[in-house]
């Protein structure tokens, strides 16, 4: 009997239970408010990390492109689509852009609603028809910034008159304005606030009295070497809201028009900048301040032949009065004591390059003001240790202190600065007698931000470790032709000061490729200085280059051990770089063509470079479009054809050519500290 075949049995089916409803992905579950704040941090630590984060998803993508406010695009004809791609993007900065035509600000989308603010301070190439483009396209624009339009005149200002919602306009070094252009502006940019007519010499007082007639709102004047004069001051002195007003270089202005104001002018003005005033008295200065009794900055710098204390005496009629400035005066006797005796109020002085300040005036004026909180004595070269006791023992308070050439100032007395001043975030001693022991004792200034210690010949790696180890807030640190450091020392502020932004290490010529290693690690560096140091190479450099991303401005002059390799680094990785020196390093054509790859490239040393043909200098100079200013050697003007040169300087890049002799020796820092002062003497 046949065995009977094995059933089939299907094996059953078993009944899925419903999984969990899909998450809802994590961007869509956070307020924009919250998500922007979080883009906000991350940008502040990595502004290239917003990149990163757009290219993880769409979300992503939507998500920073809704963040995104600021747009600085490196070609004008880019705009368009970059304002398709941030609609909420509110401030277009084309300072990148050498060249914008008409046509590009004419493809602005119209209706542009959330675009308040265009910066074409570095561009050139667009006049009326563009700015008119911009009006129509951008009805709520509320600043506008056109400064050195050198080519813009009274058509391009009309145009401007009708974008009537401005707030702040520049026009600085616009000097073919006139009056009349001025006038439309006046007219239909009635809710002006802050207002640039820096170097506008076509101006004069029949535009400027038009001016204060029209805009009352303002609280920002800038007439900065206009031909401003007494006519028209006494009007602009009346605007109701006023609180800003800078006239410097303004030779209209005199004693007669000071004098003239009385009680009449507007009692808001708080800021009043007059330096280089070079008809202004202290007759005039004495006249003036009885009609401000809420000013709190007084410039005077370069201003009055004379500081004499019948003029010092009557800023105490100033009682809110908080910063004086009076750089490059002449004090009189007892002119000095009269600041700390009538100006008690006072939080910033400066007296750099003065003349006539003394231990004795200076001590007794510092006495007096035990709340400053800034003081410049820049190039008071008749001080001692007297002075500097006096400044320490009673201005405790003291966050910036600038005494850059106090030559007879002993390395003693500035071990006192760090000891009694500990609030210090600025602090220059260069071409100071500085050493070790008072670099010791700077160094217990923990909030530091700011350190110049150049030509300083005393210091060592040794003092350099101090500020290391105590100073992790200090950005930003001048090392000048302090022949006495070498790696180590370096190493020592790289690794303690982990958000360093800037270091000057030129003619430090014992600094070599370690020194850029350890720097390599200061992500937020941007601009490194070390003209003079022959022992760097393209080895030292490309760390640099991969490390520190935001690299912005690089002076690498006298690196002869710098070539093509270098270069070929910084084309990959510093995007960010917008200057750079390369004189009499050791690069060809290769190098420059490779660095000309950087669309954002501005500015270009190129002077005494053996390794560069003619050929090579102007296929570099076609590639790169962003240039605005190329220094050449005088020789390379007859090799270059005119009409190329002509091009270039058509996209906006101006050429200045250098006729200096070919020089590679490198001075030791103590020879050349010498020839300076003998130069000094005579």
């Amino acid at each position: 009997m046949a065995a009977a075949a094995p059933s089939r049995r299907h094996p059953k089916r078993r009944r899925l239970s419903p999984g969990p409803t899909p998450l809802q992905p994590p961007l869509d579950s956070l307020a924009d408010e919250l998500l922007f704040l979080v883009l906000d941090r991350v940008a502040a630590a990595d502004p290239r990390a917003l990149k990163s984060f757009a290219l993880a998803s769409r979300a992503c993508h939507a998500a920073e492109s809704r963040h995104r406010r600021i747009l600085r695009p490196l070609r004008a004809d880019l705009v368009p689509a970059a304002l398709a791609r941030y609609p909420s993007a509110s401030r277009l900065d084309l300072s990148l852009c050498a060249r914008v035509p008409d046509a590009a600000l004419a493809a602005v989308p119209s209706g542009s609603s959330s675009l308040r603010a265009v910066d074409l301070s570095r561009s050139s190439g667009f006049g009326a028809g563009g700015l008119a483009a911009l009006a129509t396209a951008c009805p709520d624009l509320a600043d506008l910034d056109l400064s050195n339009g050198v080519h813009l005149g009274d058509a391009a200002a009309a145009e401007v008159a009708r974008m009537r919602r401005l707030h702040r306009l520049s026009l600085s070094r616009c000097k073919a304005l006139t009056d009349m252009g001025l006038g439309c502006v006046a007219v239909g940019c009635t809710h002006l606030r802050d207002l640039s007519l820096k170097w506008c010499l076509g101006v004069t007082d029949l535009g400027l009295q038009l001016l204060a007639l029209k805009c009352k709102n303002l609280t920002s004047l800038d007439l900065s070497y206009t031909m401003i004069t007494k006519q028209s001051f006494l009007a602009i002195m009346k605007l109701p809201k006023l609180q800003v007003l800078t006239l410097l270089g303004c030779i209209g202005i005199d004693d007669d028009a000071l004098c003239s104001l009385e009680k009449e002018c507007s009692k808001s003005l708080q800021v009043l900048d007059m330096s280089h005033c070079q008809n202004v008295t202290d007759v005039g200065v004495s006249s003036i301040v009885k009609s401000m009794p809420n000013l709190l900055e007084l410039d005077l710098s370069y201003c009055c032949p004379q500081v004499t204390p019948f003029m010092v005496r009557s800023l105490q009629k100033i009682s809110k009065l908080r910063t004086l400035k009076l750089e490059g005066c002449k004090f009189m006797a007892d002119a000095l004591k009269a600041v700390g005796s009538s100006c008690v109020s006072i939080r910033e002085l400066s007296l750099s390059k003065c003349s006539g300040v003394t231990d004795t005036e200076l001590s007794f004026a510092v006495l007096k003001l035990k709340d400053l909180q800034k003081l410049d004595i820049t190039c008071c070269r008749n001080i001692t240790d007297v002075s500097v006791a006096a400044i320490t023992g009673s201005c405790t308070s003291l966050i910036s202190l600038r005494m850059e050439s106090c030559n007879h100032v002993s390395s003693g007395a500035l071990q006192l600065i760090g000891k009694h001043c500990s609030r210090l975030e600025e602090l220059d001693l260069t071409d100071s007698d500085l050493d070790d022991e008072g670099l010791k004792a700077v160094a217990g200034c923990s909030n530091l931000s700011s350190l110049k210690i150049g030509i300083c010949l005393r210091i060592s790696d040794e003092g350099l470790a101090h500020i290391g180890k105590s100073c992790p807030k200090l950005r930003d640190i001048d090392l000048y032709r302090c022949g006495g450091i070498s790696d180590d020392g370096v190493v020592q502020i790289a690794q303690g000061c982990p958000v360093l932004e800037s270091i000057n290490l030129s003619y430090c010529t014992e600094i070599t490729d370690r020194s850029l290693m350890s720097l390599s690690k200061c992500a937020k560096l941007n601009t490194l200085e070390i003209r003079g140091c022959p022992r760097v190479s393209s080895a030292g450099l490309s760390e640099i280059a991969m490390g520190c991303r935001l690299l912005s401005k690089l002076d690498i002059k006298k690196c002869f051990e710098i070539n093509d390799v270098g270069m070929l680094y910084l084309s990959q990785f510093s995007h960010c770089l917008r200057q750079i020196n390369l004189s009499y390093c050791s690069v060809t054509d290769i190098g420059l063509l490779s660095l000309s790859s950087i669309c954002g490239l501005q500015n270009m040393t190129i002077v005494h470079l053996a390794g560069i043909t003619p050929n090579g200098l102007i296929a570099a100079l076609m590639v790169c479009g962003g240039l605005t200013k190329v220094k050449l050697h005088e020789a390379f003007k007859s090799m270059m054809h005119p009409r190329m040169l002509k091009n270039v300087e058509a996209r906006g890049c101006v050429f200045q050519w250098i006729d200096k002799p070919f020089k590679v020796e490198v001075e030791p820092c103590d020879v050349w500290k010498q020839q300076s002062q003998d130069v000094l003497v005579r």
